[in-house]
């Protein structure tokens, strides 16, 4: 199912990619034209505004009827996650902002207070379409599959009797009920806590009757219970835990009657603001910020929409919310605890076809990991690729009596990392180990500051990165003696250190025995861990030095060939692009001739398609099973020595001035072509990709009469993986 009445543009061949967004203008009447400003406001997209729209197309897949069901409700429920974060860092930034005098606009010119406004309009409209897309579309169609959300006006006696004991036995003794009154001030709620506010007629034991009372649900609590099938019936039927709070929540005042029982949710600020440079242990001061994340400024608050307009007031007076940042729903607020319902074993069929990701042939047959390497590169593109001969590397060379020391860096590994063990049983074999761990990671930092005092206590070297630079950079060196000789061997990736994670967002890995890639790696880490001037390297650019100046001279010498009449192309794929630097050069690339197709999978501030600027540049977004995560790079350089370089860094301005970031090239012929072949794949997509409009909105493409579908992640899949089950 498609947006109703939305037009849909079209695509033709590879050559055709820019007609359905570029406006009709030829090159030279655009020079006609006198050059436009390029700071011009009017040129850019705010950032948020443009990473709303990311959103929204991740709840568009809800409706995509050719996605298994239970992915459709993974993708509504991402949806709920991505705007839960995006309120959390984004919408608590732009109020701290205003809050400090601090309001500072960016290219796009909107200040943060008509940035607010505009994404309060934005997010309402959405979430209100969320639930009914749940309501009216999802739940109705989950119960043909029998899979039911069982309703309190649907209960059974028999379902009521086991609600009852349930109530009674697991929710009653660890619930905690809290009057309202002088002595007892309203609490202190946990971020993203279930709550519920009460209220009460009557007169307690000690005369008290503030008529209100607040209930928060312990965290421990499951929000949906599953009712065994000889009192719900066949299938799988679940019930809410507000259900039940709510039926028995006179249960919990005795003696008093409950007039009503709302459930809430607050959001707060949950950006950590620890200053690297003033204090003297970062991790300590972390530990002490962790706390206090849970109870930042609050930033939004979701209520039931049965809730009473005299209680709703007096929520937003007590969390100091201004009536714009109220959202009323027609359900759950809690929606994102709904996920373990998309992994139910009993219901394969309505999720993706299960896959074995594959093992490259170099590797295969190899008993010796390092000989493999020692003989060639090895790409790896995962998920379709196996993440497994990354943790095999540090597992042998863990265990290699030949190799003698091994440095790498951690930015999100996972709390029970295979990676992380391997080198943990290196430094227990007597490796010298050595591992950069950026704690600042969002919402890793509890995992890894664990990881790095597990590290610690097994003999490694743990390095913090450096002060006010977050190292982003995802690489690893091991060093062996081999005849006599020490030869370095060294992984760099575009995505983390995470199994898990590889599993389901799409990133480069390469295994390289190069000497001169090698050595790079190894001069980045002399620079992380220990002092001294900028060391030159041979291969490798890395922010915050060498990598802008590379990228913005590569897109030059594209422009420049154009002005002289040579073919030129670029294909940039990463993440997000909202730095303003970067998008006036590919401005000025369009303007020379260049075309320019940018798979920007979020945040895009280049608006594409305005005459005379950005008509030569096409912006995609590809949504689709797996989150579209690697950074690739490509210039056609006149077609004569074409250039392609990986990286671990998006086009922002915090990856290019204040991370530490790689970017390595692709050398061979076989891996460019390897990897251009996928950047045009991505090209082709006429089923998952989204055109991004000149306005900032998105259509969604889909294939002529005369087109063949293309789906680019599931001809990777079919190409690359191992299926279980026939990919579709």
């Amino acid at each position: 199912m498609r947006n109703a009445g939305s037009k849909q543009p079209t695509q033709d061949t590879e050559h055709n990619l820019h007609t359905a967004n570029a406006v009709t203008a030829s090159n030279a009447s655009c020079a006609a034209i006198a050059p436009p400003n390029l700071d011009d406001s009017s040129l850019y997209l705010h950032r948020e505004l443009s990473q709303l729209q990311f959103n929204i197309r991740v709840l568009e897949q809800a409706l995509d009827a050719s996605t298994p069901l239970l992915e459709r409700l993974k993708f509504l429920l991402i949806f709920s996650s991505n705007l839960d974060e995006f309120f959390e860092i984004r919408v608590a930034g732009l109020k701290e902002q205003i809050t400090f005098a601090r309001e500072q606009a960016d290219a796009d010119g909107l200040q943060p207070h008509q940035a607010l406004a505009r994404i309060a309009e934005v997010v309402h409209e959405q979430v209100d379409r969320q639930y009914q897309i749940l309501n009216d579309i999802l739940l109705p169609e989950l119960a043909k599959q029998d899979i039911r959300f069982v309703r309190r006006r649907k209960w059974t006696s028999q379902i009521q009797a086991w609600v009852k004991a349930y109530f009674e036995e697991e929710i009653a003794p660890i619930i905690t009920p809290i009057g309202l009154d002088p002595t007892h001030p309203f609490p202190l709620l946990v971020n993203k806590s279930l709550n519920f506010i009460v209220e009460l007629e009557g007169v307690d034991a000690f005369g008290r009757d503030s008529g209100l009372a607040i209930l928060p649900a312990p965290r421990l609590l499951p929000r949906i219970i599953q009712i065994p099938e000889d009192v719900g019936g066949p299938g799988v039927n679940y019930v809410f835990l507000s259900s039940m709070i709510h039926a028995h929540a006179d249960d919990l005042f005795h003696g008093m009657s409950v007039r009503g029982c709302y459930q809430f949710r607050l959001t707060r600020n949950a950006d950590l603001s620890v200053d690297a440079e003033g204090v003297e242990d970062l991790a300590r001061a972390l530990r002490g910020e962790l706390y206090s994340r849970r109870f930042g400024n609050a930033v939004r608050l979701e209520v039931a929409d049965t809730c009473p307009a005299h209680l709703v007031d007096f929520l937003l007076n007590q969390f100091g919310l201004a009536p714009a940042e109220l959202y009323q729903v027609n359900g759950p607020v809690n929606l994102t605890r709904l996920f373990s319902v998309t992994h139910l074993a009993s219901h394969p069929h309505l999720q993706f076809p299960a896959f074995t990701p594959a093992i490259p042939k170099a590797l295969q047959n190899s008993e010796n990991i390092f000989q493999a390497i020692s003989k060639q590169d090895i790409l790896l593109y995962h998920p379709f690729e196996s993440f497994t001969p990354v943790i095999d590397l540090l597992r042998h060379a863990a265990k290699d009596p030949y190799v003698l020391a091994i440095k790498q860096t951690l930015y999100r590994a996972g709390a029970n990392s295979e990676i992380v063990d391997a080198l943990v049983d290196a430094a227990r074999n007597g490796k010298e180990v050595t591992v950069v761990i950026e704690l600042r990671a969002r919402f890793d930092e509890e995992s890894n500051l664990a990881l790095a005092s597990r590290l610690q206590a097994a003999g490694a070297v743990v390095i913090y990165g450096v002060v006010g630079f977050k190292t982003h950079a995802k690489i690893a060196s091991i060093l062996r003696r081999e005849n006599g000789n020490f030869v370095r061997y060294a992984h760099l990736g575009t995505g983390n250190y995470h199994a898990g994670n590889a599993r389901l967002y799409t990133d480069y890995s390469l295994l390289t025995a190069n000497p001169e890639l090698c050595a790079d790696v190894s001069k980045l880490f002399s620079q992380l861990i220990g002092m001294g001037k900028t060391l030159r390297m041979k291969k490798l650019f890395h922010a915050p030095f060498t990598l802008r100046k590379t990228l913005l001279d590569l897109i030059a010498r594209e422009a420049s060939n154009a002005d002289a009449g040579q073919p030129a192309r670029i294909i940039i794929k990463v993440n997000a692009l909202t730095d303003a630097r970067m998008i006036k050069a590919l401005y000025k690339a369009s303007q020379a001739g260049v075309e320019i197709d940018l798979i920007v999978r979020g945040m895009c501030c280049l608006r594409p398609g305005i005459a005379g600027v950005s008509h030569n540049i096409q912006v995609r977004s590809i949504i689709g099973q797996f989150l579209e995560h690697s950074r690739v790079f490509y210039f056609l350089n006149s077609g004569a020595d074409e250039q392609l370089l990986l990286s671990s860094a998006d086009w922002m301005e915090r990856n290019l001035d204040k991370r530490i970031e790689t970017c390595f090239p692709l050398e061979g012929k076989k891996m460019l072509a390897r990897v251009k072949k996928e950047l045009l794949t991505y090209l082709k997509d006429n089923t998952h990709a989204w055109l991004l409009q000149s306005d900032g909105s998105y259509q969604q493409l889909q294939p002529t009469a005369e087109q063949q579908d293309c789906h680019a992640q599931a001809q990777l899949l079919e190409q690359l993986s191992i299926p279980l089950i026939k990919v579709s």
